[in-house]
């Protein structure tokens, strides 16, 4: 691709909605304000084609800018990450602010899983034994761009989105086109157990059943205080821990979560996340 292209590219991708690109990187909307969306790296404003992230004191403007943003990517990485989701060609008329209604997980392809399995044990430093059974009970497996994907499940265990991580050397994640987080999570174990915590990731709540295999753990897929499903967490469990990261977005959100249900209690990584805190261990 020419310089003249790649920067008629980025024009196109950068015009993108802000509101089209959020669902995509984890984000989920205010129930009170829709100007404001809580995304993995803290709550984010929106105002036409600019942002600011209140808890890091940094904005932007532009679709790309806020993939940099979310993603920590360069510029680069920023430009292909749209390009993937959005298309090589955008078409003449620009994505509305909807996400889409139809959930769309990416096929499974066994040729990555070898990459998964090394990205997971190896750099994250979880047990192959744990990473071996959730691929066989089907809740993680690889696609075709090596990205791990952690299947959320209803009410019923039909999946109804996925966590995506990528583990090659451009790291991201992000969710599967249509995923309803409000409808489930990805959880280990799946069944319910006397006591749960709640964690930030996929990867986070992994590493925290690691560390705790006798409680169940599950991945709110970004921090955020009121999923519509905690309410029935808490009814079938005798305790239900916040076990957000230990950086300041994780620490507000926690409280808000509190202050709404107060029988939550807060349960802090000692280090920024549970699977910091599993790979510090001797």
């Amino acid at each position: 691709m020419t310089f003249h292209e790649r920067r008629a590219q980025a024009e196109r991708l950068r015009a993108i909605p802000l509101t089209a690109v959020l669902p995509l990187c984890g984000a989920e909307p205010d129930r009170h304000d829709p100007a404001k969306w809580h995304t993995p790296v803290g709550v984010v404003s929106i105002a036409g084609a600019k942002f600011m992230n209140w808890n890091r004191g940094r904005g932007g403007g532009g679709a790309i800018d806020l993939v940099i943003h979310l993603h920590d990517l360069g510029f680069i990485a920023a430009i292909d990450w749209l390009g993937r989701h959005f298309g090589g060609q955008l078409p003449s008329s620009l994505p509305g602010p909807t996400p889409p209604a139809r959930l769309s997980l990416p096929p499974r392809d066994p040729a990555m899983l070898w990459r998964v399995q090394r990205y997971l044990v190896a750099q994250r430093g979880i047990a192959a034994g744990l990473v071996g059974s959730l691929i066989r009970a089907g809740t993680l497996y690889a696609d075709a761009r090596a990205n791990a994907v952690f299947l959320l499940s209803g009410k019923d265990g039909a999946p109804v989105g996925a966590e995506l991580r990528g583990t090659t050397e451009q790291s991201w994640r992000g969710l599967a086109p249509g995923s309803r987080k409000d409808l489930g999570f990805f959880s280990l174990p799946a069944d319910p157990r006397p006591a749960a915590v709640l964690c930030e990731s996929a990867i986070d709540a992994i590493s925290c059943f690691a560390l705790a295999p006798g409680r169940r753990c599950i991945s709110t897929a970004g921090a955020r205080p009121n999923p519509p499903w905690l309410g029935e967490l808490i009814a079938q469990s005798s305790e239900v821990f916040c076990g957000f990261d230990a950086d300041a977005t994780g620490d507000h959100l926690a409280c808000a979560m509190i202050a709404l249900h107060p029988s939550v209690k807060r349960l802090r990584p000692t280090h920024h996340d549970w699977n910091d805190v599993l790979r510090s261990l001797p």
